[in-house]
């Protein structure tokens, strides 16, 4: 069983889905976790399951997109708990899906940047001088299969940040290698998110298609799987490991025959 007890990690878009799964799976194993979002019920929330788990919680208001929040979310998790060990990006939209490229909204493509890539960049700006100062440190960053592949379901601007997400990680990964910071990411296939859950119920049809082309179960996965990769590329076991861009989707493809 891994043990996180006097580590410290930071993880952003936490008040629901993959965030919030891993931030009280974390903290159930000893670790003291500063969770952002943009919604103060989820998040305190969540920070009641974090103290339910066993562990010590911080909830921090945190819009993304905004370069002050995201200076004062590293700031007051060191403030509060004396350093920075790890951190996962993980805050994400899907903006303009089913639209082609020509007719893809010009806010629709900015919100797809500034939340899933800019805000990563954001992020590591500050985190890793936080790191740095507490010895090293792990960062995850969450890209998706569609950092991998281009889109087919009309979602180019989340194609394009997902795909920088990892080309940013691995420049990243060079930048600090050096310096006692490992960078990965981890790119997560179809599982049941607050993001994915609207689109699979509305239409069924469609998500059978999308499972069958993305993954070899054919299933959906559940958030916990994700977790559990974030949770080993925080710890000491994946020490090896940097720049790496993990899938974590039950399998490329579906058998032909």
């Amino acid at each position: 069983m891994t043990d996180f007890t006097g580590k410290v990690f930071l993880i952003t878009g936490a008040t629901s889905g993959l965030g919030a799964t891993a931030a009280i799976q974390l903290a159930g194993k000893g670790a003291k976790v500063a969770i952002t979002g943009r919604r103060d019920e989820q998040g305190n929330a969540v920070l009641d399951r974090i103290k339910a788990a066993g562990g010590e919680g911080l909830f921090i208001k945190t819009d993304v997109t905004v370069r002050a929040d995201v200076e004062a979310m590293v700031a007051r998790t060191v403030d509060r708990f004396g350093r920075l060990d790890g951190a996962v990006n993980n805050a994400g939209v899907a903006a303009g899906v089913f639209t082609p490229i020509a007719d893809f909204a010009d806010e629709d493509w900015h919100a797809s940047i500034d939340t899933n890539l800019t805000a990563v960049f954001m992020g590591m700006k500050f985190q890793i001088p936080a790191m740095l100062a507490s010895g090293g440190g792990s960062i995850v960053n969450i890209s998706s299969i569609y950092g991998t592949v281009g889109g087919d379901i009309g979602n180019c601007g989340y194609v394009a940040s997902k795909w920088g997400v990892i080309g940013l990680t691995k420049t990243a990964a060079i930048d600090y290698a050096r310096q006692g910071i490992r960078v990965n990411a981890v790119c997560p296939g179809y599982c049941h998110s607050e993001m994915v859950d609207p689109y699979a119920e509305a239409d069924p049809a469609l998500f059978e298609k999308l499972l069958e082309r993305y993954t070899a179960t054919g299933q959906m996965g559940e958030s916990h799987v994700i977790a559990d990769a974030i949770e080993f590329l925080l710890s000491d076991q994946s020490s090896f490991v940097s720049g790496a861009a993990i899938p974590v989707q039950g399998g490329e493809h579906s058998r032909l025959y």
